[in-house]
Order: C-alpha cells, then sequence, then structure tokens
C-alpha cells in the first residue's frame, strides 16, 4: 500500500534528523566546552580565507585555460587542471582544517599542526615559474 505524502514527508525527516554529518556544526558543538566566541570567529575566518585562496585558484585555472591560447595545448591543459585540482584540494581542506580546531578549541587541546600552507605555497611558487618560463620562452602551438 502507498505511503502517504505526510508520511514520506514524516520519514524523510526523521532520516535527516538522524544523518550528523563529521562536518556538522551540531556534532561539533557537542563537543567539550564552547571557547571564547571570539577563537571562533578567528578560525572561521581563517576557513573563508582558505575558501577565498581555493576561489582564486579555481578563477587562475579557467585564466589559463581562457586567456593563454597561443601557449601548446598540452601545457595550458595541464597547468589549468593542476590549478583547478589544487583549488579544490585547498576547499576541502579547509574545512577538514577548521573541524580539527574548533574540535581542539572546545576539548581544550592545542590548535593541530598543518603542512598544508607550505606545500601549498611550494606548489603554487613551482607552478608560478613553470608558467613564466612558459610564456617568456613563447612555446606555442
Amino acid at each position: 500500500m502507498p505511503l502517504s505524502a505526510k508520511a514520506v514527508s514524516d520519514r524523510l525527516s526523521s532520516a535527516a534528523a538522524g544523518v550528523r554529518l563529521w562536518w556538522s556544526p551540531a556534532r561539533i558543538r557537542d563537543e567539550g566546552e564552547t571557547p571564547d566566541y571570539r577563537f571562533s570567529l578567528a578560525n572561521e575566518r581563517t576557513f573563508l580565507a582558505w575558501l577565498r585562496t581555493a576561489l582564486a585558484l579555481v578563477g587562475g585555472g579557467f585564466a589559463v585555460a581562457q586567456f593563454l591560447p597561443d601557449l601548446h595545448r598540452g601545457l595550458r591543459v595541464s597547468l589549468a587542471l593542476l590549478l583547478l585540482a589544487i583549488g579544490a584540494l585547498c576547499a576541502l581542506r579547509a574545512v577538514n582544517h577548521w573541524v580539527r580546531c574548533e574540535r581542539a578549541m572546545r576539548r581544550g587541546e592545542d590548535l593541530p599542526v598543518s603542512h598544508f600552507p607550505s606545500v601549498l605555497a611550494l606548489a603554487i611558487g613551482v607552478m608560478a615559474v613553470v608558467m613564466v618560463v612558459a610564456v617568456a620562452a613563447g612555446w606555442a602551438d
């Protein structure tokens, strides 16, 4: 016998209420004690800065693909895909870092150490050098 719209809605609501993902703010709030709001806001600003970096990398990937048409196609596509992938990784890492820091503050633990900023800076620096060489050398199709 088919379920009524109300029964379906009730089942979906109860299922959704039971789903609490690892990054869910409600799940994080259940841990430890609430830290000083200034620390949580600083953590959120850091998260947003990581997202701005990710957006800039994604935008850079599209810019390379669109605005360097004279660059050898393989190199252009490789650089664009690499920038897009690093941007996606940066966005995902931002969520992970925000959660880890928020949990550490709530538990009264030291903030987690991350090597990701160094790795990201090195990757961007290497990519910038490759792009400068490619444009200066005029590697065209």
